[in-house]
């Protein structure tokens, strides 16, 4: 189940990165495509003007689960140096108090944005340009926090069980093998 789980974030998070590059992309031509004199009477006809609106749209429902999955895979930024310096056992403590803190933090923003949504779905606001109901645009924070809770403590679990956290290696590349006699770059020796 948590495989299934794991591949819909994966999908929905390049699915939304990669339409929105291909709008943006779409947006540009057309917008610089409308001042080149032969081409003004075909681009005037077709209208984007809701792209942008889409495009952060897109953008932030992406930063809502591209969160969760940077707390799943370890890619999250942290400053963990006087946390290495700890005994284990104060270490383990410390760890663990970040990784809850940030199911509760997360599981609160859940519930205000749930508490928000609904409320929202009674009213008739709509978007600006592409009038969506307002409460479809603002689902993803509820629908986000609780994923990103889901994984602080799913990564808890696993942290408290095996004492392993994610760990993100920015050197590996998914096909590529490198020998023990590879070259080392500059810098890196």
């Amino acid at each position: 189940m948590l495989r299934i789980l794991d591949r819909l974030e994966e999908i929905l998070i390049s699915s939304l990165m990669g339409a929105a590059t291909l709008l943006i992309f779409i947006s540009v031509v057309h917008r610089f495509g409308t001042g080149i004199s032969f081409l003004y009477p075909f681009f005037i006809q077709i209208h984007i003007a809701w792209a942008q609106e889409l495009c952060i749209y897109m953008f932030i429902w992406m930063a809502k689960f591209g969160a969760a999955y940077g707390v799943r895979t370890g890619i999250h930024v942290g400053v963990d140096v006087l946390i290495n310096q700890l005994n284990d056992r104060w270490r383990k403590g410390v760890i663990l108090f970040g990784l809850f803190g940030g199911a509760l933090f997360t599981a609160i923003v859940g519930t205000m944005g749930a508490k928000f949504v609904i409320e929202l779905m009674s009213t008739d606001q709509v978007s600006p340009d592409l009038e969506l109901p307002s409460w479809l645009v603002y689902a993803c924070i509820p629908l986000g926090s609780y994923l990103m809770c889901f994984r602080f403590l799913q990564v808890a679990w696993t942290y408290w069980w095996t004492g392993d956290l994610p760990h993100h290696d920015a050197t590996h590349v998914d096909g590529v093998e490198v020998s023990a006699t590879a070259p080392v770059a500059l810098g890196e020796a």
